[in-house]
């Protein structure tokens, strides 16, 4: 696959975040959201430190190989990492992601949807995307929720690629076409 014709070092920002690329100084933060039982429910369930080191890494080196990976979610205000937001593809996924994780300390305050739409609008217009998918557990009315808000529609139930076989996904998504219908609904 050849990387498309990006930055390889994107930073994007909103009002309240900024989205870049991991860094090292994210893995304090990283790991404690990938220790919670709650904010890891639908995503595998709790990983250990070493365990999110290796996955860590495997985000920021998505980035070099693909030109695509989760964007670092960062508060202005603070400097403070509160998640994992954007555009992802693994081998074998079931179609191009904007997938969407936040820290707990992190939830209830309109950043999922914050984050969200500019990884949308990143997909669209940096990356050229023409579909967006989110994979979605169909317990997880949270995220059902913001895909909605979003605009996205539930396409029916799929399958990830190994080691997530097991898990039981529904995929949301639209086009880049509803983005442009949707999109202006969000801005008020």
């Amino acid at each position: 696959m050849t990387p498309p014709a990006v930055a390889t070092s994107p930073v994007l920002q909103t009002a309240r975040l900024i989205l870049r690329p991991p860094a090292l100084e994210d893995f304090e933060r990283w790991a404690e959201f990938q220790a919670d039982p709650e904010t890891t429910r639908f995503i595998g369930g709790p990983q250990a430190p070493a365990q999110v080191w290796r996955s860590m890494m495997s985000v920021a080196g998505a980035w070099t190989l693909t030109g695509i990976g989760f964007f670092s979610v960062i508060e202005k205000s603070n400097g403070r990492w509160i998640g994992r937001i954007g555009p992802w593809c693994p081998h074998g996924w079931p179609g191009r992601e904007v997938g969407w994780s936040l820290h707990r300390d992190a939830m209830g305050k309109g950043y999922a949807l914050e984050a969200a739409i500019a990884s949308l609008d990143y997909a669209f217009e940096v990356l050229g995307w023409d579909d967006v998918i989110h994979a979605i557990d169909p317990e997880n009315v949270a995220s059902q929720s913001l895909a909605r808000r979003l605009g996205s529609v539930n396409r029916g139930p799929s399958r990830l690629p190994p080691p997530f076989e097991a898990a039981v996904v529904d995929l949301w998504g639209q086009t880049r076409a509803d983005w442009g219908i949707n999109r202006p609904r969000l801005i008020r």
